[in-house]
């Protein structure tokens, strides 16, 4: 075992792209998200608002708008057609517009007619300015209904009113970093790992050195030792990007830290047997290449993590089982943010165990093939 991992340590030696590909690779893509997600969330994102009202509620508005660290009002205008050219140009990703008459509307109880309209092509980007721009026009128009109408029209009433509380768990700001990073990461590197897994697999085979790689008594071995040492170092680091992420950033582990580092051990494993198996199946690098970029490619996609799978087509739900990430980021989600029984993830974890064995077993089978066939 520790010959064969030896070897594939001295031929990532010789080969610098290759040891560029588990080294500055990885490095590189936790700095850039590291990078990309530090700031949270973004802030002061670019609105208009149609102020065709100029009145009391308009000014409240404006100045909602402004105290929200989302938003930031680049311009006030009257006119519809120039926060629509600002819109089209995305120099603005929304605005909301205030109609003549409004303040007049809304204080005698009707409909003030006030809209929202915001650039939903940028998903994210689109649902955080519109959540942002309604809780502004909102606050405002309570703010303008206590302060500066009913309190000049009634007197004082000390009257209970009704109240709803509403609690965003686990990730109330909807940071980004906790939200994205964590998922991508994984996702990337698992790519990294297969492409790493299925080159270096697809090396014995075109120089013809799967008798050097194993023998006729060391065959399973040799398999694991070559797969072990990838899986090695993209659980190195993960790991290293874990520690930056929970003890430097402080997004804190809420429920068990082990039980995800040993899912990540059998989830690597999983995505390394795979690769393996495909590039023994057909021996072909360029066909495993393309193999590997749509089933390890469409895991971020497909584990309902970012996109919902409630409503899927019936492919979608199938393919989303069919891939190890999807009981990856499950279990990641109930131990890291969640804080769930151990109980509850034990079966995406027994799920990994049953893809990482199922594949090894598949992976073996074809080394005994393609060794066979070289000993003759």
């Amino acid at each position: 075992m520790f010959a064969g991992i030896w070897r594939e340590l001295n031929y990532l030696l010789r080969h610098k792209w290759d040891l560029c590909l588990v080294t500055l690779a990885p490095a590189f893509v936790i700095l850039l998200f590291s990078s990309m997600f530090a700031q949270g969330k973004p802030d002061h994102l670019p609105i208009a608002i149609v102020d065709q009202d100029q009145s009391a509620l308009s000014r409240n508005i404006t100045q909602f708008s402004r105290l929200n660290h989302t938003l930031h009002v680049e311009t006030i205008t009257p006119s519809m057609d120039e926060a629509e050219r600002l819109l089209n140009q995305t120099q603005i990703w929304g605005y909301i517009h205030i109609p003549a008459g409004a303040e007049q509307r809304f204080v005698q109880a009707k409909d003030a007619e006030i809209s929202i309209a915001y650039n939903q092509s940028y998903f994210s980007v689109g649902n955080s300015i519109s959540s942002a721009m309604l809780l502004s026009t909102l606050q405002a128009m309570a703010d303008f209904s206590g302060h500066n109408y009913l309190e000049n029209k009634i007197p004082y009433l000390d009257a209970p009113t009704p109240n709803v509380k509403i609690s965003p768990l686990f990730n109330p700001g909807l940071n980004y970093e906790f939200y994205l990073e964590p998922y991508m990461v994984p996702a990337i590197l698992h790519l990294l790992l297969c492409c790493c897994v299925a080159f270096s697999v697809g090396q014995e085979l075109k120089f013809a050195t799967t008798r050097q790689w194993v023998n006729s008594s060391s065959l399973f071995r040799a398999l694991i030792s070559k797969n072990f040492t990838y899986i090695l170092i993209f659980c190195f680091w993960t790991w290293a990007w874990m520690f930056w992420l929970i003890e430097v950033r402080g997004w804190f582990v809420q429920g068990s830290l082990w039980l995800i580092l040993i899912a990540q051990f059998f989830f690597f494993s999983a995505y390394a047997f795979i690769s393996t198996t495909v590039v023994l199946a057909t021996r072909d690098l360029a066909k495993s290449f393309g193999f590997i970029a749509v089933y390890g490619g469409s895991s971020l996609s497909f584990a309902g993590v970012t996109l919902p799978l409630n409503n899927a087509p019936m492919f979608t739900k199938f393919w989303a089982n069919i891939i190890p990430y999807t009981p990856y980021a499950k279990l990641q989600t109930e131990q890291w943010v969640i804080g769930s029984p151990l109980s509850i993830s034990f079966i995406p974890l027994i799920t990994l165990i049953i893809y990482c064995g199922f594949y090894l077993m598949v992976a073996y089978f074809f080394l005994r093939k393609v060794f066979a066939e070289a000993s003759t």
